[in-house]
C-alpha cells in the first residue's frame, strides 16, 4: 500500500509547518525577555525554578457519580492508589442549582457526577478524608459559591481552620455562556458571585484558588489551540477587571487565580500553547493591570486530557491518546493533571480504567525521565516558533475582543461562539474527508465488537437520594433555615458580600436548590440570545 502523501502540514490553529525549523525560518527571540529563567518573569519556562524536581504535579482523577457514599468510596480508593488530589464531578442538577426532587432533575440524579443537595451529602462525600491533608478541586460554576460554602462547612465540622483548607473551585461562568451551558443567572449577577468569592477567600480562605479560568470546555466545543488560549485569557481579563471595578486591589486576589486547559493530540502545539499562555498572562498582568506581586503574574494551571478525542471504537487506543496528551501537559509545565480513562466515551469510568489512567501519570513521573529537567524542550526551534506564533494569534483575538467592548460584549454578540463553531465545523469536515485521521474511526477500523465493562448507575439511586433529601427537610430546624434564606434574599438585593450568608444557609441545612431559587427570585435567569 503506498504511503500517504500530503501537500501541506499545519497545526489545529492553522500554523503552517515547514519541513524543518531552523534559525532562518523562525522569529527572532531574546532569551532574557521572551524566555527567561524558570520561575522568573515572563515564566515561559515554568512558575518554579526547579519545577518537578521540587515536587511532582498534583495527580488528580476527576471522579463523582451516584450518591455521596459511593463517590466517597471511589475517592478513598484513588487516594490509596496514589492520587495526590481529589477532583469532584457533580451531577447536572447540582450544577444548575436544582435539588434532586425537582421535576426538572428527573432522570439526571447521580448520572454525570455526584448528587449534592445539602451539608448532609457533603459530610458523607468527605467522610474520613481530612480536609487539611488533601487538595480538592471542584468542577462547579453557577453554584460554585454554594458548593465552596458546603466544603467550608465540612471543614468547620472537622475542626479544620479555613486557612488550612487547600483546593480550587472552577467558578468560571463566562465559559458556560460560551461553550457549556450550565449557567443560571445573568452575567452581571454571576460576576458578583465570583468577585464576592475572590474577596471572601482573600480574607478568610487564603490558600484556596478562587477560580479556575477554563479553556478546557472551549476546546471540547471544537476550538483550535489558539482560540482556546485567546478566549481563556480574555475571560481572565474580564474577571480581573470585574474585581478591580468593585474595589479589590489586583495583588490582593490575583495570586489565587488559576487556569484549566485542555491537552489535545498535537503534542508540540500543546506544549507551545502552555508556554505561550504563561508568557502572555504575565505580560497582561504586568502591563494592563499593573500587578506587582510576582505571584499575580504567574499563570498556574490544571490540565485534563481531551475527552473529545476519546473514541467508542477500539477504546483501548484511548490509553495511547491520553498518554501523549499527558506528556504534553508535563512538557508544558502543568501544576495539576487529570488523565481521562479509556472507557469515558462509553460511560463514567470503571475503577480499573481509572486506575490505568492514574498509572499513566505515575509512569510519566517516575519512569520516563521527562520530569527531571525544567522545560526540557526549551530551545527547540519548533517549540519556540510555535510558542511565538500561538502567542501572536492569541493577541490578535484579544485585541479584536477589546475592540468589540470586552469579553462580555463579545459573548453577547455571539462572536466567540461563532468562531468556535466554525473551527469545529472545519475539523468535522476534515474527519469526514479523511484529511484528519482518527484511528479506529475513519481509518484502521476493525470488525471486533467485543464489549468492555462499563459503569452503570442503578435507577434506585435517584429514589434513595430524593428520600434522604425529603427526610432532611422534615427534621431540620425550619425556622432557622427560613431565617437564613430570608437574610440571603435581602443581601442579594443589596451589595454586601454573599458568601457569609450562603455559609449560614448551608449550616442551617438549607439545600442547594433552595439557595439557588432564592437568588433566582432576586436576579432572574439567563436566557441565551439567538445569534445568526
Amino acid at each position: 500500500m503506498p504511503s500517504q502523501r500530503r501537500d501541506s502540514f499545519e497545526t489545529s490553529s492553522g500554523i503552517e509547518l515547514p519541513n524543518d525549523f531552523d534559525p532562518d525560518n523562525i522569529t527572532e527571540i531574546d532569551y532574557d525577555t521572551d524566555l527567561g529563567e524558570p520561575g522568573r518573569f515572563p515564566y515561559t519556562r515554568g512558575v518554579r525554578p526547579n519545577m518537578y524536581r521540587g515536587r511532582f504535579w498534583t495527580m488528580r482523577q476527576y471522579a463523582g457519580f451516584a450518591t455521596a457514599q459511593e463517590s466517597n468510596a471511589r475517592y478513598k480508593y484513588l487516594l490509596s492508589q496514589g492520587t495526590t488530589g481529589l477532583s469532584v464531578a457533580f451531577d447536572l442538577p447540582t450544577q444548575i442549582g436544582l435539588d434532586s426532587d425537582d421535576p426538572l432533575a428527573i432522570g439526571e440524579v447521580g448520572k454525570v457526577g455526584v448528587a449534592i443537595d445539602s451539608i448532609e451529602d457533603m459530610l458523607t462525600l468527605f467522610d474520613g478524608i481530612p480536609l487539611d491533608q488533601v487538595s480538592t478541586s471542584m468542577t462547579i460554576n453557577a453554584t460554585a459559591s454554594t458548593l465552596l460554602c458546603l466544603y467550608l462547612a465540612v471543614a468547620r465540622k472537622q475542626g479544620v481552620p479555613f486557612d488550612k483548607v487547600n483546593g480550587t473551585v472552577q467558578n468560571d461562568i463566562l465559559k458556560e455562556y460560551i461553550a457549556r451551558g450550565t449557567y443560571i443567572y445573568p452575567p452581571k449577577a454571576s460576576l458578583r458571585l465570583i468577585t464576592d468569592t475572590f474577596a471572601y477567600c482573600a480574607a478568610e480562605v487564603p490558600n484556596w484558588n478562587t477560580i479556575s479560568i477554563s479553556g478546557y470546555h472551549i476546546r471540547e466545543a471544537g476550538s483550535t489551540a489558539a482560540q482556546e488560549l485567546a478566549f481563556t485569557l480574555a475571560d481572565g481579563i474580564c474577571y480581573v477587571q470585574a474585581a478591580i471595578d468593585v474595589g479589590l486591589k489586583v495583588d490582593d486576589f490575583a495570586p489565587r487565580l488559576s487556569f484549566f486547559f485542555n491537552s489535545h493530540n498535537n503534542l508540540l502545539e500543546e506544549v507551545a500553547k502552555f508556554r505561550a499562555a504563561r508568557r502572555l498572562w504575565a505580560r497582561i498582568m504586568r502591563e494592563r493591570f499593573k500587578a506587582e506581586n510576582p505571584k499575580s503574574l504567574m499563570l498556574r494551571f490544571h490540565t485534563q486530557t481531551a475527552g473529545s478525542t476519546l473514541t467508542a471504537q477500539q477504546p483501548e487506543v484511548n490509553v495511547v491518546r491520553t498518554t501523549i496528551q499527558a506528556l504534553a501537559a508535563v512538557f508544558g509545565g502543568t501544576q495539576s493533571l487529570h488523565t481521562n480513562s479509556m472507557d469515558e466515551a462509553l460511560s463514567l469510568p470503571t475503577e480499573s480504567a481509572a486506575r490505568i489512567a492514574l498509572r499513566t501519570q505515575q509512569v510519566i513521573a517516575h519512569e520516563s525521565g521527562v520530569a527531571d529537567t525544567v522545560d526540557p524542550l526549551a530551545g527547540s526551534y519548533a517549540i519556540e516558533e510555535l510558542t511565538t506564533q500561538l502567542e501572536s494569534l492569541a493577541i490578535e483575538y484579544i485585541e479584536k475582543i477589546d475592540n468589540l467592548g470586552g469579553m462580555l460584549r463579545a459573548i453577547e454578540t455571539g462572536y466567540v461562539q461563532r468562531e468556535i463553531q466554525e473551527a469545529a465545523y472545519e475539523y468535522q469536515k476534515a474527519v469526514e474527508t479523511k484529511d484528519a485521521v482518527v484511528v479506529g474511526v475513519n481509518k484502521f477500523q476493525t470488525d471486533d465488537t467485543e464489549p468492555i465493562p462499563i459503569l452503570r448507575i442503578d435507577e434506585q439511586i435517584e429514589r434513595s437520594q430524593v428520600e434522604r433529601l425529603r427526610a432532611l427537610r422534615t427534621r431540620r430546624d425550619a425556622a432557622k433555615a427560613e431565617a437564613a434564606l430570608t437574610a440571603l434574599g435581602e443581601a442579594a438585593a443589596g451589595t454586601e458580600n454573599l458568601l457569609p450568608r450562603i455559609l449560614a444557609c448551608v449550616e442551617a441545612e438549607v439545600t442547594v436548590g433552595e439557595i439557588s431559587n432564592k437568588l433566582r427570585s432576586a436576579w432572574g435567569e439567563y436566557r441565551e440570545a439567538v445569534t445568526v
